[in-house]
């Protein structure tokens, strides 16, 4: 088994990097697999809406930055953990841009992946980027693991993320109940969805 621990930050080794890492160690003990996929400082597209995604496989229509390396990835694993910075009391854009495309283009193919989202934030603004990337989880049909508390941490620097023992101790806890709900999926029966219906609220 295998969880995708997706950095959002344009700081590849910096806070959020910090948070994953420590979760990464307890997935290792937990003899579950992980990488830590790093999006990049490159320019990244936004979603245009032009829906071409749907006759390419499930795959973006623009393919030169991580989206649909990152579809590749989700795709293989077994489980994911998205990791962002707070920024303006929300996660990374180039983060959010990505992520609109993934799992638009991916057509539902992440249902029934646990999934988590970890931010890390100076001061404040974290409850609300944790809330903005539990969204793309809640609306795919993919379980969502919580921790003993909200799945953040705190500092400045990764030294000051090392001193916020709390938040490191949630980041462990939840690497356990992640790996714990790997182990149950695998021994259970996914339920049977009902054919999707859609309705607009102006006809």
């Amino acid at each position: 088994m295998k969880v995708l621990l997706i950095n959002g930050s344009p700081h590849k080794e910096g806070c959020t990097f910090t948070a994953l890492s420590e979760i990464k160690n307890q997935l290792e003990k937990e003899d579950i697999d992980s990488e830590i996929f790093w999006i990049g400082t490159k320019p990244v597209r936004g979603c245009i809406a032009c829906k071409k995604c749907g006759h390419k496989e499930g795959k973006c229509a623009f393919d030169d930055d991580p989206a649909n390396e990152i579809i590749d990835k989700l795709i293989e694993a077994d489980g994911v953990i998205v990791g962002s910075p707070v920024y303006y009391a929300g996660p990374n854009g180039a983060l959010c841009a990505v992520l609109d495309r993934v799992f638009y283009a991916s057509g539902g193919r992440f249902a029934f992946k646990p999934a988590a989202s970890v931010v890390s934030g100076r001061r404040g603004g974290a409850s609300a980027s944790f809330d903005r990337l539990n969204k793309y989880f809640t609306i795919s049909n993919m379980p969502i693991i919580s921790s003993q508390y909200w799945n953040m941490v705190h500092g400045n620097t990764p030294e000051e993320v090392r001193q916020d023992l709390e938040g490191l101790q949630t980041m462990r806890t939840l690497a356990k109940n992640m790996a714990w709900m790997l182990k149950s999926i695998e021994n259970s029966d996914l339920p049977n969805l009902e054919d999707k219906i859609a309705t607009n609220f102006v006809r």
